[in-house]
């Protein structure tokens, strides 16, 4: 047990070493590693030994292995090869949407000692998705008296693709009258304009259809299409107007649904029916239809569905505003969602120790991180534990942190100790979350038998029976389990020529004495006055007594001057000047300190 627990020391002070050592990597600039999304699972990535400059085996030695946020793991390591591999195949639009670049955070732990290194994968778009467009069919109807180069904007595609991948171009099918521009809006997508090039004349063409084609930049490009019909009407001359072309608003991501963001507000000089105006959303996606709802009569926008500030921070709404006849104008709502405190922190345990050793200087209990998916203020966050504990909570990497020992613990004072890790964000209103646990501290050897009593008095007639009990002694020891576990034993005496061992035995178990055989008085006194260290009636023989020792290794015996004091037909064996062993790692307790030179006691007497 002493070897067991000296070894648990040395390791907890070797993962102290490189505790500190990861923090001095804490401002390294994270790997960087890509992989191509649908990649197959267990493809190869990178080694890590050779990127992390370590052994081949070294990776196993240390328990190396690779954690993320929420412990979901896109990626494993062979720590017998050094091989980091995909877990699974990778979906880029799963994954990440319309974020670009597509960047998953991860951590290498090595534990064995404790080391860090942050790390990145990014995900590579390939050109697996078509443009896509939401309505196939347009129907756009056209005033005859149109002046050329007037544009109608058109119902653009969508493809969940980014970068080149995504739409690049727009194309319109050969026709005498149309062609097309692609734009580029604030968000940088795309969307077409149809121009007119030449003017209509409806009595010679009522109407026109023309193919529509989006084209993404991929190689080789995918495409999608949708059909444009024309109708040519006469007579409405003029588009409505609004008053604004950009509204720009803010609203907090709690706002109810039926919350009132913006009123928009267009005119028609033409009258009549061809100056009646209907709103409507435009060129909305779908995420933009479930969010917002326009009033078609009043131009009021609303909310429809709750606003999350985490998934989506900005909103590019378009709205069109149509007379009864062919013409629309158009304008751009800027929605910004603020952030409000909704989320309360989260603290993910990397590593957790759970029975410390007593006695070991400053030992690692947990290895967690903290994370809050709130901006600014609201995302920031204070980490503690209860003040009254001998432990200490220190920030490693960032939003990472290490629960240590404080000094070394003594399971005699103290044997478990419940500890509630409090993450607090700095948001209005506060919110925090708690993650409780339990440490228990493990016993070493680290205390003595102690007797019960300072002094045992025992008296026997003599000529009695053998094997009779004359008395018992106690012992107890603070430690627990089998370092608890006392055993008592006779010692021999200094003097090799006084067959204590043969007049007295004692239970191992249970601290009883017994007499072995008949005692006589007179012989006993005999042998005591021909020791010669006590005159006249009395004798004495020096021997150790008594011996109680643990299951570990420390022990505590006391050694006595034995005398023969004889007098009224009674004789009394004195066990005096106790010899308290100087025990290494361990000083006498105090009880025995204080009374250096008190007399102990332990005899029977011949009657």
């Amino acid at each position: 047990m002493e070897a067991s627990g000296k070894f648990i020391c040395r390791q907890r002070q070797v993962v102290l070493f490189f505790v500190l050592l990861g923090l001095s990597q804490a401002g390294i600039e994270p790997r960087r590693y890509s992989v191509v999304e649908e990649t197959e699972g267990s493809s190869f990535v990178t080694n890590l030994a050779k990127d992390l400059g370590l052994g081949q085996r070294e990776l196993s030695k240390r328990g190396a292995r690779v954690i993320s946020k929420g412990n979901k793991l896109h990626l494993k390591l062979d720590q017998e090869t050094g091989d980091l591999l995909l877990n699974e195949k990778l979906d880029r639009e799963e994954l990440c949407g319309h974020t670009d670049p597509c960047v998953l955070r991860f951590q290498v732990l090595l534990e064995n000692p404790l080391q860090f290194f942050q790390a990145e994968l990014q995900v590579i778009d390939i050109n697996d998705h078509s443009p896509v467009f939401v309505d196939r069919d347009m129907l756009l109807k056209i005033s005859e008296s149109s002046p050329p180069g007037t544009t109608f904007p058109l119902k653009n595609a969508q493809d969940v693709d980014v970068g080149r991948n995504n739409i690049e171009t727009y194309i319109i099918s050969p026709n005498s009258y149309f062609r097309v521009l692609t734009r580029k809006s604030s968000d940088g997508s795309r969307y077409p304009e149809l121009v007119l090039d030449k003017a209509l004349d409806r009595e010679q063409e009522p109407e026109l259809r023309l193919t529509l084609t989006a084209q993404d930049g991929g190689s080789p490009p995918r495409s999608g299409i949708a059909q444009i019909n024309i109708e040519v009407v006469d007579i409405n001359d003029n588009a409505p107007e609004f008053e604004q072309s950009l509204y720009r608003v803010k609203i907090p991501e709690d706002s109810p649904i039926g919350f009132l963001i913006v009123t928009v507000s267009a005119t028609d000089a033409d009258i009549g029916v061809n100056g009646e105006i209907s709103y409507s959303l435009f060129q909305a996606s779908e995420e933009i239809c479930k969010t917002f709802e326009i009033n078609s009569m009043t131009g009021e926008i609303r909310l429809k569905k709750q606003l999350d500030f985490e998934r989506i921070q900005f909103y590019e709404v378009n709205i069109e505003a149509r007379d009864s006849g062919s013409f629309s104008g158009k304008c751009t709502v800027l929605t910004q969602v603020l952030d409000v405190n909704d989320n309360a922190p989260e603290i993910t345990m990397s590593a957790f120790t759970r029975h410390i050793p007593e006695n070991s200087p400053e030992a690692m209990v947990a290895v967690l991180s903290v994370s809050d998916l709130d901006s600014e203020e609201n995302g920031k966050i204070n980490c503690t534990i209860q003040d009254d504990l001998p432990f200490l909570l220190k920030s490693s990497l960032e939003n990472f942190y290490t629960l240590v020992t404080e000094r070394p613990l003594d399971r005699e004072s103290q044997a478990e100790y419940n500890i509630t890790i409090t993450v607090t964000d700095l948001g209005t209103p506060r919110l925090k979350t708690q993650h409780n646990i339990t440490v228990t501290v493990s016993d070493v050897n680290d205390n003595a038998p102690a007797f019960s009593q300072t002094t045992y008095t025992l008296r026997v007639r003599e000529n009695n029976s053998p094997a009779l009990h004359i008395g018992s002694v106690s012992a107890t020891d603070r430690d627990s389990g089998a370092n608890a576990q006392v055993t008592y034993s006779l010692l021999p005496p200094a003097d090799p020529q006084l067959p204590l061992a043969s007049l007295v035995s004692i239970n191992a178990d249970n601290g009883q004495l017994f007499a072995l055989r008949s005692l006589d008085y007179e012989a006993l006194r005999s042998r005591a006055a021909s020791a010669g260290r006590c005159s006249g009636p009395e004798g004495h023989f020096p021997g150790h007594l008594v011996d109680v020792s643990g299951a570990g290794t420390l022990s505590q015996s006391y050694q006595y001057e034995v005398c023969l004091r004889g007098g009224s037909g009674t004789s009394e064996f004195k066990f005096l000047k106790p010899n308290v062993p100087n025990f290494q790692g361990h000083s006498p307790g105090p009880e025995i300190e204080e009374n250096a030179n008190f007399r102990n006691d332990f005899g029977f007497s011949i009657q």
